[in-house]
């Protein structure tokens, strides 16, 4: 479903490669994780899929295809016509993503404006169904809120609503649990494999915590300075990590949850 091969981005501003030769798939209905510290070059690798790469600010060689469609070097034209249709994107911060100034539901429901026909009353129901879809409450009252009048989660969860409401075939998403505490995490999480399990959608699922892309992915890959160092079967890897770098972020996590990932 998606293939990249051999990605190589350099920032002109720096002097090593952001990304050194990776090349990673995904197959339909699968859940993967990317993971590694800050730096390491795997937000680059998402922005490379979803077409956010600044080119001019960036020398990039390589292949990424969707399902056979060639992303990489795609004409911006061709890109739009894809963005939030066939690959949606959650980011870390719902807060400084979201347009401050517009109602939470028409934002919901962006994508649809965009990339169909629909009349503003069935862009408004599919709007409705998908936030009820990612389980916010009173998605009536909740369509007419502007961002700053909820609470992280719930902004998190209405991502969420924006990137999938048009049915994508993959959705990114970069550390979209991070800012959100332990509880609200957790449901996150359940949300996530909820979509994937009832639509088929396909995740990269972005993070520097190992602990929870073992909750949620069924393939993991590490990422060390621009370089995919180790990749396989999420327990496979956290129970035998073959790579130092793997095995110094599993070292890292608190000791009864090491515990439960070997049981």
């Amino acid at each position: 479903m998606l293939d990249i091969q051999d990605l190589h981005v350099k920032f002109q501003n720096r002097d090593r490669e952001a990304v050194a030769g990776v090349s990673l798939s995904i197959g339909a209905g699968e859940i993967v994780g990317l993971v590694g510290e800050s730096g390491s070059g795997k937000t680059v690798t998402a922005m490379s899929v979803a077409g956010l790469l600044p080119r001019k600010q960036c020398d990039y060689s390589g292949k990424i295809l969707l399902d056979g469609v060639e992303l990489l070097h795609a004409d911006r034209a061709d890109l739009r016509k894809i963005q939030g249709k066939e690959i949606g994107v959650v980011f870390q911060e719902p807060q400084s993503a979201l347009d401050p100034l517009m109602k939470i539901g028409p934002q919901v429901e962006e994508v649809l404006r965009v990339h169909t026909r629909l009349d503003r009353g069935e862009r408004r129901r599919l709007a409705l169904e998908a936030m009820a879809a990612v389980e916010l409450p009173e998605v009536e009252t909740v369509y007419e809120k502007y961002p700053h009048q909820m609470s992280g989660g719930m902004l998190q969860r209405a991502m969420i609503a924006a990137a999938v409401i048009a049915r994508p075939k993959l959705l990114l998403l970069d550390e979209p649990t991070t800012a959100l505490d332990v509880t609200i995490q957790a449901q996150i999480l359940e949300l996530l494999k909820k979509l994937n399990r009832e639509s088929g959608v396909s995740m990269l699922f972005i993070s520097h915590d190992l602990n929870v892309v073992r909750k949620l992915c069924g393939r993991v890959a590490v990422m060390q300075r621009g370089l995919l160092v180790e990749e396989g079967e999420a327990q496979e890897v956290f129970r035998h990590p073959k790579h130092p770098y793997t095995q110094r972020l599993i070292a890292a996590i608190p000791t009864r949850t090491r515990k439960e990932a070997g049981s």
